[in-house]
């Protein structure tokens, strides 16, 4: 573990924490954008989820690998590298949007702009106990979540602007120069790196660490599975209906405008906030056991969208409901999202955690897609109200089941929680 004493705020935290700032909302900006662009210029939920749901493969794909490359690579560099490759993306997308065919084009884009992020993450978080003491590591995940959620508040918020004005062009410029900005700044940041000897072809040092996080995960922390298994539950019922749902519901059912649509995603931005900030402010005290009760909570935020939107309500009251809604659900899976990467950190060896956090990151996510692309297609058959109660009532039931997996990940000897 890290050997710094005193305030949170030491200079290379704080440069990670503004290089996030500064990358998130260029990426943030690109993800509300380019989507909606696409379902404008379709009018097809199902291409718009099946799109959607193409962009997280390599997402989940890329985050193990990146996992092995953070434990054995200096994560400053992998940073600098990821950024400097994303600028680069946006403009080459830029170039070619007034002649390539969009469909394909985009799916490319999101899927490159997704799998760089699934490998960027890993060094993100596995750097954050090598700059925090372990008493602030809930904290330092709390600060870093607000970065993302800041970022997710203001990003729509300033990407519905700019589209709804001036279309997606200045929005690639902006993301591409955040992304440029964000790199030179972390060339400055110091991050502790223990080079380690590769165990022979990159394809074998892969094989072995992975394997090695592996048996970890299976003979010293079986939790983590159940975890896993949790996460991936709630992905495939309900973050993917209200990925795919919100656009929809907002755009379409209700025919609200691309700023309306940004203000409800900046309101989702604006509950990350919200509960990162209440997560620093009580730090380890939070009750990890109850995260069964959290995500119950979250279920009922879906139920609360789809009574929005039955059929009898009018639009603006709507859009106000899927709008609060949208925050609560963010301020709930923030507060357990930071509870629960300070457990596994707290309970992982340093050299491991990269691999293990990015495992957990990739078989949780890997439910997503197929998820995006099922509820694209209901989106498109079955009313958008009657799609989010009964995603509403499948999150009820997996949160109902997660509250023992919880007990016992709270009773685990590994750290405190």
């Amino acid at each position: 573990m890290n050997t710094n004493q005193g305030t949170l705020f030491r200079r290379d935290f704080t440069l990670v924490v503004i290089g996030q700032i500064i990358s998130l909302f260029g990426s943030a900006i690109l993800r509300f954008a380019l989507p909606l662009y696409l379902l404008r210029q379709t009018g097809s939920p199902a291409l718009f989820g099946a799109v959607g749901a193409a962009a997280f493969i390599p997402a989940v794909l890329c985050a193990p690998i990146g996992g092995v490359v953070a434990d054995r690579v200096n994560k400053r560099n992998i940073m600098v590298l990821l950024d400097f490759s994303t600028a680069g993306l946006i403009l080459v997308f830029a170039l070619l949007l007034d002649w390539a065919p969009l469909v394909p084009l985009m799916a490319v884009c999101l899927m490159l702009l997704y799998g760089i992020a699934g490998a960027y993450q890993p060094a993100v978080q596995a750097s954050i106990p090598l700059l925090a003491r372990a008493e602030q590591l809930t904290s330092a995940n709390a600060v870093i979540n607000m970065v993302q959620t800041l970022s997710a508040l203001l990003g729509p918020v300033t990407g519905g602007v700019l589209f709804g004005a001036f279309g997606i062009r200045p929005i690639l410029w902006v993301g591409s120069l955040c992304f440029f900005l964000s790199a030179v700044m972390e060339l400055f940041i110091r991050i502790p790196h223990t080079p380690r000897a590769a165990a022979g072809s990159a394809l074998a040092t892969v094989r072995q660490d992975l394997g090695e996080s592996w048996r970890f995960i299976r003979r010293e922390r079986p939790v983590f599975l159940s975890v896993v298994l949790v996460l991936a539950l709630f992905n495939l019922v309900l973050s993917a209906a209200l990925v795919v749902g919100i656009p929809v519901a907002v755009v379409q059912v209700l025919g609200m405008s691309d700023s309306r649509l940004g203000l409800t995603q900046g309101a989702m931005g604006l509950g990350g906030l919200f509960g990162g900030l209440l997560t620093a402010c009580l730090g380890a005290r939070l009750p990890l056991r109850r995260g069964g009760a959290v995500l119950l909570a979250a279920s009922a935020t879906a139920a609360g969208m789809g009574a929005a939107l039955l059929p009898g309500v009018p639009a603006l009251p709507g859009w106000w409901g899927v709008t609060a809604m949208s925050f609560a659900v963010m301020v709930l899976s923030t507060m357990l999202t930071v509870v629960l990467s300070a457990a596994v950190q707290g309970r992982t060896p340093p050299e491991l955690l990269g691999k293990v956090m990015s495992f957990i990151m990739a078989v949780s996510s890997c439910a997503a897609p197929l998820g995006q692309a099922v509820y694209g297609a209901l989106f498109e058959r079955c009313p958008a109200w009657a799609v989010l109660l009964g995603a509403a009532g499948a999150a009820a039931l997996t949160a109902v089941y997660s509250r023992q997996v919880f007990r016992a990940l709270a009773s685990d000897s590994g750290a405190e929680v």
